[in-house]
Parts: structure tokens; sequence; C-alpha cells
């Protein structure tokens, strides 16, 4: 849980930047790679991660300019991670703005629950952490190079002298 606005800066600052690399590595043909008949897409999910910076953090009462939760997935994998650069960059300006640290405290409606505004800034984290887990294993189907999050793909180990683990 956070107990100071800097403590989730400071989160998700390494979260936003390693959402960023994987949406600024698709490109507009694997937006169509299906997770399976019938469910969501690449370029559907890489959008639903850019506009939940809305719908969650919309529940707060925050006001900014953001891809809104409910509009249709844009044509090209640009305008999915410039939308969600901006996004971003308008949710974070925003709370530096007008939130402080007793805003993590207020309670909102949440899906018919209460929670605290830092256990709405939690979910959102690990929500968009989940759906990049996602986006991964999609872009590997789709034959893209997944860019490394927590440490470098499989592609990467090279460029740093080494040995990728055995498959």
């Amino acid at each position: 849980m956070f107990r100071t606005l800097e403590d989730f800066f400071k989160e998700w600052k390494a979260e936003e930047q390693a959402t960023q690399k994987v949406l600024d590595a698709l490109t507009d043909e694997s937006l169509s790679q299906p997770v399976a008949d019938g469910y969501r897409t690449l370029g559907r999910l890489a959008w639903h991660i850019a506009t939940a910076l809305d719908e969650m953090v919309g529940h707060t009462g925050l006001q900014f300019s953001a891809a809104r939760f409910g509009n249709p997935v844009p044509d090209t994998a640009q305008e999915i991670a410039e939308a969600y650069r901006f996004s971003n960059q308008s949710m974070v300006r925003a709370m530096r703005d007008n939130w402080t640290d007793q805003t993590l405290a207020e309670e909102h409606n949440m899906y018919g629950e209460m929670w605290s505004v830092a256990t709405i800034l939690k979910v959102l984290m690990t929500h968009q952490i989940h759906h990049r887990g996602q986006m991964t294993v999609l872009m590997r189907q789709a034959g893209l190079k997944v860019p490394g999050v927590y440490g470098p793909a499989k592609e990467e180990w090279a460029a740093i002298g080494a040995e990728p683990p055995e498959v």
C-alpha cells in the first residue's frame, strides 16, 4: 500500500516506463493477434491498458485529459502508444497538482465497493502489470521482439555479453 504520493510516483515511474516500452514495440499488424477465438486481441489489450488510467482513476473524481474508456481501439499501434503516453503524463500531472498524501486515505465507490485512493492506485498498477504480461505472450505469437521488462528478454542477453537461459 502507498503511504505517500511519492511512494506511488516512484513505483509508477518504473511500471509506466515498462508499459510504454512494450506498447512502443507493437506493430500495426500485431494488433490483430488474438488470445483465442472470441477473446481480446493484442490491440484490444493494449487499448485496455491505455484507457484504464481514465476508467480507474476517474472513480476518484480526478479530472485529467486521457484516452477515454469505451472509445474504439485505434487503427495503429503508434496511436495506442501515444494515447498511453499522453494519458499517463496528464494523469500524473493532475495528481501532483491536486492531491496530497491525505488524498490516499479518501474512499470512493469502485465497482460497488468502497476503496481508498491508495488501493485504487495499487490495483491500477497490478492491473497494468497483469495485462502487460498477457501482451508479451501475444507479441511472441505475433513474431515481435519482446523488450525486457524486469530483466533482459531472450534477444537482449547477447547485447549484455551473456548466454540466454536454457529453453
